[in-house]
């Protein structure tokens, strides 16, 4: 007997009723010693235990500006979206919270660019 592709094989149940599709899941369950049962809702459950590991909401600190302070200015204004000017007022007033009340993910994001531009930074 030769073998069957996928095509021809979804082809010819397409031609099935619902009756006799049943029946093919439940010869194939016996056959195998499967079941066609819908998964448990594992993984959101997990993914709530991680979000409940950690905390929702976190601040964003500059502890120090380095040595490229316009970097980190720069850096500063397109997380914040503020002025220039204000910008550097909250680099000069380091150590200070850029961003609160952020997901932490945001936050990881936001410190890896100040990071980049020189600065040290903390996420609390």
């Amino acid at each position: 007997m030769a073998k069957l592709t996928v095509e021809e094989i979804v082809a010819s149940l397409k031609e099935y009723t619902a009756l006799e599709l049943n029946d093919l899941k439940k010869a194939i369950e016996e056959t195998f010693g499967v079941t066609a049962a819908a998964p448990v809702a594992a993984a959101p459950v997990a993914e709530e235990e991680e979000v409940k590991k950690g905390p929702s909401e976190v601040s964003l600190w500059i502890k120090s500006v380095g040595m490229s302070k316009v970097q980190v200015i720069k850096a500063v204004q397109a997380i914040t979206g503020a002025g220039l000017m204000d910008a550097k007022k909250l680099v000069d007033a380091a150590p200070v919270a850029i961003k609160e009340h952020i997901s932490p993910t945001e936050a990881e994001e936001h410190k890896k660019a100040l990071v980049a531009a020189g600065a040290e930074v903390e996420i609390k």
